[in-house]
């Protein structure tokens, strides 16, 4: 027995090595690990009485799931260099490698999640075998991380299904069921259960299989060819380059690995794991992996926030829930919440509307059954538990009510007071408010301690951000009871106190005003759209605005202005825009047109009266300053909503403004892009941006010191 592998053997000379990762959830990559697996190794190949091994887990929760993230935020931190970082990575191969020629057949039995190093851990078996289960999938999702598969993923599974299959696998990072595996010859045989899994593994090493790799035969030619005059390297490496494009050159990942397929694979094996140590050492180095490295523990922990206030209670268990408002928001919350199992109440005040939000439901559930991701049975249970209704008694005994209707403070405060008094004892009320204060919603409520935010994003079923506000007499066991929903519902969430726009809202309308302010200072609208594109940002300013529509954005301000707040948050740079745009009835997509012009088959195109309302001046910035501009501005607001309390650490506004508003990921957030493009730089450009165009590019150095804690937390 060693600390992460038991090793046992039976009468017929087949050893079973089972991993299991002491206090780990899931199997991943230690030191201890490689260091046990190659005294495995050791036995194996010594012990004559023993004809092979099957490499299996000892945990329920899956097979193998990569690399230990934290040891890789570690090497980040300590600034590993790429050179550094190519031999750790080579010192994995090599294990893998020894496994791969220790003389002895392998079978890896893979009785759960096979991802990143753990596929690369079974390819180098010389025989997989797969349980065929639902929560069984397999895949190399490292360029997700800003990585690439270092132990050999990127050779192996070239080699094993052809360049052509094995791209679109690396590059997007997707995970495969067992069944697509079988297709792809990524596995060799299925089993419907553990028992039968054993069996094939164990029937196979009885018929005594060659232990040697197809890529160490004499004469092994890669399925497909290699290099440049292979039939499919137009379409691999010629288009595969021009598929690169979107990324803008912010993520190196994808041209590492289309780089290291296409010169490794026309190399002897061992010379092209060389090669691909060499790529992964450059992207380990690089600050953009260690960001998507960063953000994905935070995401982790974000769904982990300790229970506030109820050391000695469970949270409250949301078993009913009533939603008011079926528009796309009450539709979207009470559509996730039967997914997840929980009743809904869904009220609207016609049964034409209330039925429109249950329509939304079986939309989306007719889509997940046509992509085989859901059954019909369950499909049809899911629509049960939605009743659509326009009576408050509908609420009676809810656990939860999410207020969604209109954005008026005098809508929502009669909204509470009917619903109020439905809930069921102990029970909680929230608003999915986006601008309005928690705290002053609190008046209209009969228990502010038991009223909380709760502001997701739309589309719900796509956006995983939920933003939890807290109110001045929100109590922590409200907060405790909030985050269990969330975590119910698979969301990951951020805990915000309250403020003019929260976290979120204040952060995006520093974004669009931005671009507002761009717009009428006689920058081209062009140049605006692309620089953002440019910078990361999955839509550009202008379109978004029109997406939420530019009413919204006047009766938001309007309201601002009604509530008396400072004139930092009365958007002064975007308002004469939202003004001389809504004058001309030019609302957004809603309404046919808004910065955009669109057609009925959905093209859409920058509206050329763009230029007679703000003519595009003589001398254009460059699409490095507009990009900047764009991503210093929400990094300035998110540096002040620390210094103001409005959030509490580095990590909430980084997770804030990438899953929720779609802040740029190469970053690692609205935080650490002060990080990750210089402190000293970042400064100068703001000192600039702010004489040019105005103080609210200006920002304290005690206040960015403290925006830059990455390394305290």
């Amino acid at each position: 027995m060693t600390a992460t592998i038991t090793f046992s053997a039976d009468a017929d000379g087949i050893a079973t090595l089972s991993i299991d990762i002491p206090g780990r959830s899931l199997n991943v990559l230690t030191d201890a690990f490689f260091s046990d697996l190659d005294a495995a190794l050791d036995r194996l190949a010594q012990d004559d009485a023993l004809i092979g091994a099957i490499l299996t887990s000892g945990k329920p929760s899956g097979f193998m799931a990569g690399a230990d993230l934290e040891e890789l935020t570690a090497r980040h931190e300590q600034g590993i260099s790429a050179s550094e970082a190519a031999a750790w990575v080579a010192g994995k191969a090599a294990a893998f490698r020894r496994l791969e020629t220790c003389g002895k057949p392998v079978a890896a039995a893979i009785n759960g999640l096979a991802l990143g190093g753990g596929l690369e851990l079974a390819l180098a078996c010389h025989r997989r075998f797969a349980l065929d289960r639902a929560d069984v999938a397999l895949g190399l999702p490292e360029v997700t991380l800003g990585l690439l598969p270092g132990a050999g993923g990127t050779q192996r599974l070239p080699r094993m299904i052809g360049i052509e299959k094995a791209l679109p696998l690396l590059i997007d990072g997707t995970r495969l069921k067992p069944a697509e595996a079988l297709v792809l010859g990524v596995v060799d045989e299925l089993a419907a259960d553990e028992a039968a899994l054993a069996a094939a593994a164990r029937a196979w090493l009885l018929s005594r299989p060659q232990a040697v790799a197809p890529w160490d035969r004499k004469g092994f030619r890669v399925p497909g060819g290699a290099g440049p005059l292979a039939p499919h390297a137009p379409r691999s490496f010629m288009a595969g380059t021009s598929r690169l494009k979107a990324t803008r050159g912010r993520y190196p990942a994808p041209h590492a690995i289309l780089s290291a397929v296409y010169e490794g694979t026309q190399v002897p094996f061992d010379t092209a794991t060389r090669i691909e140590a060499k790529y992964f050492g450059t992207l380990l180095a690089d600050k953009v992996s260690g960001n998507l490295v960063r953000t994905f523990l935070r995401k982790a922990a974000a769904r982990k926030l300790p229970r506030q206030g109820r050391e000695d209670a469970a949270p409250l268990a949301v078993t009913r829930l009533g939603v008011l408002g079926a528009g796309m928001m009450g539709a979207g919350i009470a559509n996730v919440a039967a997914g997840a199992g929980i009743e809904v109440a869904l009220l609207d005040r016609s049964e034409d509307l209330a039925s429109r939000g249950l329509d939304h439901a079986r939309k989306q559930c007719e889509r997940e059954v046509k992509r085989a991701t859901m059954n019909p049975e369950d499909a049809e249970r899911h629509l049960a538990r939605i009743r659509p209704s326009t009576d408050f008694a509908a609420l009676e005994g809810c656990d939860l009510i999410v207020e969604a209707v209109f954005e008026s403070r005098a809508v929502k405060a009669q909204a509470f007071a009917a619903a109020a008094p439905r809930l069921a004892e102990g029970g909680m009320l929230a608003s999915n408010t986006s601008t309005l204060s928690i705290s002053g919603l609190a008046d209209h409520v009969a228990d502010p301690a038991r009223f909380i935010g709760l502001h997701f994003f739309s589309p719900v079923e796509r956006m995983p951000l939920v933003e939890v506000i807290v109110g001045k007499e929100t109590s922590a066991r409200t907060v405790s009871d909030a985050l269990a929903f969330v975590a119910r519902l698979r969301k990951t969430p951020i805990v915000v106190h309250d403020s003019p726009g929260f976290y979120t809202s204040r952060v995006f309308c520093a974004y669009i005003d931005e671009a507002m302010a761009m717009l009428a200072e006689g920058v081209s609208p062009a140049l605006i759209e692309n620089a953002a594109r440019l910078a990361g940002f999955p839509v550009p300013p202008l379109a978004v605005i029109d997406e939420v529509s530019l009413d919204l954005q006047k009766l938001v301000i309007e309201q601002a202005k009604a509530d008396g707040l400072e004139r930092r948050f009365l958007r002064a740079e975007a308002e004469p825009v939202v003004e001389a745009l809504v004058a001309l009835g030019r609302l957004g997509r809603k309404s046919g047109g808004g910065f955009y012009d669109y057609a009925e088959d959905g093209d859409k195109r920058l509206w050329p009266g763009l230029a007679d309302l703000y003519p595009c001046r003589a001398a254009q910035p460059s699409a490095e300053d507009v990009g900047k501009r764009l991503l210093y501005i929400q990094a300035v607001e998110s540096a002040r909503c620390l210094a103001e309390g409005v959030i509490d650490d580095q990590a909430t506004a980084d997770l804030g403004s990438i899953l929720g508003i779609g802040y740029p990921a190469w970053t690692g957030g609205a935080l650490s892009v002060i990080a990750t493009v210089g402190a000293e730089g970042f400064l100068a450009d703001c000192a600039r941006f702010a004489r040019l165009h105005g103080d609210r590019f200006e920002i304290d150095a005690a206040i960015l010191d403290r925006s830059m804690g990455v390394a305290a937390e």
